[in-house]
């Protein structure tokens, strides 16, 4: 018997819904490291086969085939390494989230997952049944233990292997990203290693789909709870560890790679996000409205990191109210980064529009409407490049202005993909910034003048808006962590502004529930994790 095991870590990308390819991508890289030798297990991510989250694909009636076809491919075609890989699977009648371990063209075992994560963005119930079964199965004689994912965030499953004989324990995962997320994850993987008194070894999916980004970062923790190894956060790679089950002692076989800082790890978030939903839906580029104000300014850097600048085009459509500063801003932004900009006035546009409504508005007061108009003017613009080039169009609102309906419907909301939806305004100047010490790119005078739509003279946010500093506290409060009104005024804010802005958040959800999606770096975007009703009675003030 071999005293010692060397897993493997695959920390892949996969595409949700490409059975095949996923299951290519499985048989390739436990090949490559097959061939490499040395190596006794590759460790796959939490269903792989079909990528995650399938959401309503696991419906379909065809699914049973399909994983059964991958499973057969795998089973014939990868040799001389055990793998363990997820994927959906009935079992008894009913739909379990499964790993199996494949030994020499052989499934030797299958594990369902026992805890089913049905908060923020998981839907699991809905579509899984619970296991109770351990997970425990042997590979050269050594006992392993298996989990998924939600598994390992239960000290029940953990003990449960402890006392089942298991030496080591393994753990499939598909955990998307939020900001603090690498803390919590290994903070609980070292206090549950420490409570098995076993060596854990986690690996992560990684890469976005649709507004989740998977962050990576996989991870070994020792038989003490210690971070033995972490893997690269956001990038595909193959990690091997060295694992002596009898003393639990671990061994990696590579240098641990340090987590990026705060607002890098936003940042990577962002470009990660953006790349995999432009890429993986074929798109062949984006376009948006560069207007000399910071939100799009952060976007066309993300944008040109994601995608390079070939694939980048940007847009000035000035107006009446458009300030020299703002114009003579986003065309060094854009010269900065490498990418088209043209500049097209809506000017004509607006004129024509008003001249046909002269007779629908006679004796209306200016307002919102005429500003609005504006706004819609470069929305059909921006679309009808989208139509003819067969580019995205990306929008610049920040969560800051989506909470509380600052933007235009069939205007700046008009787009495919939001890459700042859930970046609140006071968080976007702190990326600006840690953008520029790459390179500088953002314009300094564009992060310190005040933000303006530029809608009408003299016009700032803060004419319509709480100070950002505010506001920001406030929407974090309501939005991420549920506190009531009555509760955010007796942490010392105004009443008159909480009742306000809560009011502007809950009347704005019919905007929200039509706006693009946008990638999510909160523990309470706007999207899969927050569902209100638009019709409400619902009254949120004191």
């Amino acid at each position: 018997m071999s005293q010692k095991l060397v897993v493997a870590l695959a920390q892949v990308n996969f595409l949700v819904g490409d059975i095949p390819g996923n299951t290519q991508r499985v048989i390739d890289c436990a090949n490559s490291v097959a061939a490499e030798g040395g190596c006794d297990l590759v460790l796959f991510s939490e269903l792989a086969l079909t990528g995650y989250p399938p959401e309503d694909l696991l419906l379909r009636p065809s699914l049973a085939r399909r994983i059964d076809e991958a499973l057969a491919r795998i089973r014939a075609e990868v040799r001389d390494v055990a793998v363990v890989v997820g994927y959906p699977k009935e079992q008894g009648g009913k739909l379990r989230n499964m790993a199996g371990v494949i030994v020499d063209g052989h499934l030797v075992y299958e594990y369902a997952k026992q805890y089913l994560p049905n908060y923020q963005v998981f839907d699991e119930k809905r579509y899984f049944e619970p296991a109770s079964e351990t997970g425990i199965f042997e590979l050269n004689g050594h006992k392993i233990g298996l989990a998924i994912c939600e598994d390992v965030w239960h000290p029940e499953p953990i003990v449960a292997m402890k006392e089942a004989g298991a030496r080591a324990i393994l753990s499939l995962n598909a955990s998307p990203f939020h900001k603090g997320k690498t803390t919590e994850r290994t903070q609980l993987m070292a206090e549950h290693a420490r409570l098995a008194e076993l060596p854990l070894i986690y690996v992560n999916q990684v890469g976005a789909q649709d507004e989740l980004v998977f962050d990576g970062g996989s991870q070994v923790l020792d038989a003490e709870g210690e971070l033995a190894f972490m893997g690269a956060h956001y990038e595909e790679a193959t990690y091997k560890v060295e694992l002596d089950p009898e003393t639990g002692a671990v061994k990696p076989l590579q240098p641990s790679i340090p987590e990026p800082s705060y607002e890098a790890s936003i940042y990577q978030a962002l470009v990660v996000g953006v790349r995999d939903y432009i890429n993986k839906n074929g798109f062949k580029g984006v376009v948006f409205g560069l207007s000399g104000g910071i939100d799009s300014a952060l976007t066309a850097a993300v944008a040109v990191d994601a995608l390079g600048p070939d694939r980048v085009e940007c847009v000035m459509m000035p107006f009446t109210y458009t300030s020299s500063m703002s114009i003579e801003d986003a065309a060094l932004e854009a010269e900065a980064l490498g990418i088209k900009h043209s500049v097209i006035s809506i000017e004509p546009m607006y004129e024509s529009f008003m001249q046909q409504l002269t007779g629908e508005f006679e004796g209306l007061p200016l307002d919102a409407t005429e500003e609005n108009l504006q706004a819609r003017c470069r929305g059909v613009l921006l679309m009808a490049i989208s139509n003819k080039k067969g580019y995205l169009v990306l929008t610049t609102s920040n969560k800051s202005e989506t909470a509380v309906g600052y933007s235009t419907l069939y205007g700046d909301m008009a787009g495919g993909f939001c890459v700042l939806k859930d970046i609140p305004k006071t968080l976007v100047y702190r990326l600006s910034r840690y953008r520029n010490t790459i390179s500088p790119v953002i314009p300094e005078r564009v992060i310190e003048r005040p933000p303006s739509a530029e809608l009408r003279p003299d016009q700032t946010d803060q004419d319509s808006l709480p100070d950002y500093d505010e506001l920001d506290a406030i929407l974090e409060l309501y939005i991420e962590k549920d506190l009531s009104a009555r509760a955010i005024i007796d942490k010392g804010y105004s009443e008159e502004t909480v009742l306000r802005v809560v009011r502007l958040v809950d009347i704005n959800e019919y905007k929200r529930r039509q706006a693009p999606i946008g990638t999510r770096i909160t523990q309470r975007g706007f999207g899969r994790d927050r569902r209100y009703p638009i019709t409400s009675g619902w009254k949120a003030g004191v």
